[in-house]
């Protein structure tokens, strides 16, 4: 399959190939041809790292109407790194567009101000943060009547973020709608209740199972140990990577901020990123870690959504992660663009059916090491 028979025209393809996406992943092979038809609901279930704004995004740039200034395509997202992300994959994309479609980014921790500006120039894609559109829609500031395309991106973890009733009212401003995509991870009880509401019953659905998702470049590996020893076996699998960076996730910003004092104490150049952290202190800590100035990054799962770092040797899962797709969420951030990775998990001694699990559910193979 490739993008050609999926209808994908010629200058978006060209912008897909300058960043070296050549085949679609499985969810655009099967949601793109859906999509592109145009008058239709949709629930695509899949892990983050399946190419989902691809597979959302192509139909609609296809599909906007360049010539109308007006919004048409609203895409919600549960954090403003996620939201910056997606926003500057579907400029690449059109880069060689024979019309310039306007796409613009909304998101809490910047200033209202600015984004009210930016918002009175010509925009067709919206991407936001729940809460920031409300904000600009109860201030009359963005104009919602000719929006024919929601998508609700990483809808499970919206929901989980506190997002629903957010979601339930955006959509109530969005009746002239022709088409509602929702992407999501799991489908839990708030999210088939948005299905069940706003969707159509011959609403079309995909699934991407969990072992496609699973990248084989990557090693994944388990230790166990006790709370007191975490800390000593950590420094000494950190020794073993030289130069390698990488990511350590913990579960929470208590436990991130916590690890990178005792790093930091260390002589180890790294910094915590968690959701207390304000716009200009994260995007801070996160030049600072593309820039090679930090080796390390600590981050909580949710602070870490939209996160893309090249050429990562290693993934730590200090804290096992609360949901199982957090582990995919996870591990996925290492083991790009063909290199080599490692995803190492650190257990406690009661804890090792939780591997099990893992390998079980994500069809994977754990080896346990010693540091």
């Amino acid at each position: 399959m490739s993008f050609e028979q999926l209808k994908i025209s010629t200058p978006l393809i060209k912008g897909l190939n300058e960043l070296n996406i050549f085949e679609p992943t499985e969810i655009q092979a099967k949601a793109i041809p859906i999509l592109l038809k145009y008058h239709t609901d949709f629930v695509g279930q899949a892990q983050t790292g399946t190419g989902k704004t691809a597979a959302f995004g192509l139909p609609i740039l296809e599909n906007i109407d360049a010539n109308n200034a007006k919004i048409q395509a609203i895409i919600l997202s549960p954090t403003r790194e996620l939201a910056q992300q997606i926003a500057k994959q579907l400029f690449k994309f059109t880069k060689y567009a024979t019309k310039k479609i306007f796409v613009e980014a909304v998101y809490g921790g910047e200033k209202l101000e600015i984004q009210i500006a930016a918002l009175k120039r010509p925009t067709q894609i919206l991407v936001a943060t729940p809460g920031r559109l409300i904000d600009l829609l109860n201030r009359k500031m963005v104009d919602l009547s000719q929006v024919n395309t929601v998508v609700l991106d990483e809808a499970d973890e919206m929901l989980s973020m506190g997002f629903k009733p957010d979601m339930d009212e955006i959509l109530t401003y969005t009746v002239n709608r022709k088409n509602l995509w929702l992407f999501s991870a799991t489908i839990p009880d708030g999210i088939q209740q948005i299905i069940d509401t706003y969707m159509n019953a011959d609403m079309q659905s995909i699934k991407v199972e969990k072992k496609d998702v699973v990248n084989t470049a990557i090693s994944h590996q388990y230790l166990v140990a006790d709370i007191p020893q975490k800390l000593n076996v950590l420094l000494k699998f950190l020794k073993t990577q030289q130069e390698g960076r990488g990511i350590i996730f913990c579960k929470t910003k208590a436990a991130a901020q916590n690890l990178a004092q005792q790093l930091i104490a260390k002589n180890i150049a790294t910094d915590a990123l968690h959701g207390d952290l304000g716009q200009r202190d994260r995007e801070k800590v996160m030049r600072a870690f593309k820039n090679e100035k930090l080796k390390i990054l600590i981050a909580t799962d949710v602070a870490a959504r939209g996160i893309d770092v090249q050429d990562l040797a290693y993934i730590v899962q200090y804290q096992l992660p609360e949901q199982i797709e957090y582990y995919t969420h996870r591990s996925g951030r290492t083991g790009r663009a063909g290199k080599k990775g490692i995803s190492l998990t650190f257990i406690l001694p009661h804890e090792g059916a939780k591997i099990t699990k893992l390998e079980n559910e994500l069809h994977i193979k754990f080896e346990k090491v010693d540091f």
